[in-house]
């Protein structure tokens, strides 16, 4: 499972120009389901993104977490974050898991994130979706739960 965090002081997703998700001050989080991953990614991905200090304290310094902060998150599914590019052109998508796994584990994990007294928003899967933000720092990290254990 891949996320890309991104530190926000405000972000939202539209759908045919209705607002499906909106927060204030937290993270936007596009989350990528492969193929291989279970519950266990799911929610060690929660538990880390929430607890991360990437939030400023009253010297500037990374030191707060979403929760210390009591802070929001978006969820966007992007299945692209799976792609491989490595040969020709055209993306491969084959390390993405099929909807069927892909839907419970996104589910997993935004009930994971809720289970921490975390306010979530959320995408629709597999909706055309636009989304804006205002990134704060900019702070944008990746965290890949297959890393977890090298």
């Amino acid at each position: 499972m891949i996320a890309v965090v991104q530190r926000v002081r405000s972000a939202e997703v539209r759908i045919d120009d209705i607002i499906e998700g909106k927060i204030d001050h937290g993270l936007l989080i596009l989350l990528g389901v492969a193929k291989e991953d279970s519950q266990e990614d799911s929610t060690f991905l929660a538990d880390k993104i929430v607890h991360l200090r990437i939030f400023e304290d009253e010297e500037g310094k990374m030191n707060h977490s979403l929760v210390d902060i009591s802070g929001e998150i978006l969820v966007v599914s992007q299945f692209t974050l799976l792609a491989d590019c490595r040969k020709g052109r055209r993306p491969s998508f084959t390390d993405a898991a099929k909807p069927e796994t892909a839907i419970p584990l996104y589910q997993h994990f935004v009930e994971s994130c809720k289970n921490r007294d975390i306010r979530v928003e959320t995408g629709r899967f597999q909706a055309n979706m636009d989304v804006s933000l205002i990134n704060e720092g900019p702070v944008t990290l990746t965290l890949d739960s297959r890393m977890r254990n090298r």
